[in-house]
């Protein structure tokens, strides 16, 4: 069983997951705002190079060489380009995303050291933003059974209310391919540790994402053991986390992860 801890850098606390021991990594909270991950970075590594991209619900996954040269500062010289995953390519690159409700997933490689960042809302589940990722870490090099998943704090699948038509959208990446998105959700509905759980409003569902990416993975060919999600909820615990849906602020929390 993996377990969560709090990290406290500058007075400011973050979480990390003993499935990651071997990487510097963290899922910071909304004390961290407004820093961004060219501050942040100091709490994982002093001497990282920092990527991150424009996030725009997308599958798109970048490397170091899909950037401009990184200054001294971490920053880029020219615009960020678009993307919702960065996978390192070297030592003592540091991957970055932010979310506000959206999971932030870290992956890493136990082999080679390397790893990635990824932003998977619905609209890049349901684009296999996570699977994509990993099909990149493989081109370059990556096994399936050294690699190490972890999903920060997002929201609870038991608050996250949206449309059949949604709900649908995502559940037909791991199994029924019905054209109704009602026989779909009901589906999904009948899992165990179902995905997909009943809304008392008609047309809506509650939608559990990160289980969704964990039954992703699971179909890659990735163990339970390789996979942890932490016990935390963006929505739920307003003192540590700022959420979308709860507010509509555009405030982020950022979550990295540093090759070696």
């Amino acid at each position: 069983m993996h377990t969560w801890h709090w990290q406290v850098w500058n007075n400011q606390p973050y979480l990390t997951t003993s499935l990651l021991a071997e990487w510097p990594h963290g899922f910071f909270t909304r004390q961290a705002w407004p820093q961004t991950p060219e501050t942040l970075v100091s709490a994982l590594s002093d001497r990282a190079a920092v990527y991150r991209a424009k996030q725009v619900h997308g599958n798109l996954v970048l490397g170091p060489e899909d950037f401009d040269d990184i200054g001294a500062e971490g920053m880029t010289e020219g615009p960020r380009p678009e993307a919702d995953a960065i996978v390192t390519a070297g030592a003592n690159q540091s991957s970055w995303v932010c979310s506000a409700d959206c999971t932030p997933a870290l992956v890493a490689d136990a082999r080679t050291g390397q790893v990635a960042a990824v932003h998977a809302g619905w609209r890049g589940t349901a684009l296999k933003v996570l699977p994509q990722t990993i099909s990149r870490m493989q081109a370059q090099g990556s096994q399936l059974e050294d690699l190490r998943v972890a999903m920060g704090p997002a929201i609870a699948g038991g608050v996250y209310q949206v449309t059949i038509q949604v709900a649908a959208e995502v559940g037909r990446t791991i199994g029924p391919d019905h054209a109704d998105p009602n026989q779909v959700v009901a589906a999904l509905q009948r899992w165990p540790l179902a995905p997909i759980l009943p809304d008392p409003q008609v047309g809506r569902a509650r939608l559990d994402v990160r289980r969704i990416n964990a039954l992703q993975l699971e179909q890659l060919g990735l163990t339970t053991e390789q996979v942890a999600i932490a016990p935390h909820c963006t929505y739920q615990e307003p003192e540590r986390f700022f959420s979308y849906r709860r507010t509509r602020e555009k405030k982020v929390q950022w979550s990295g992860i540093v090759s070696v």
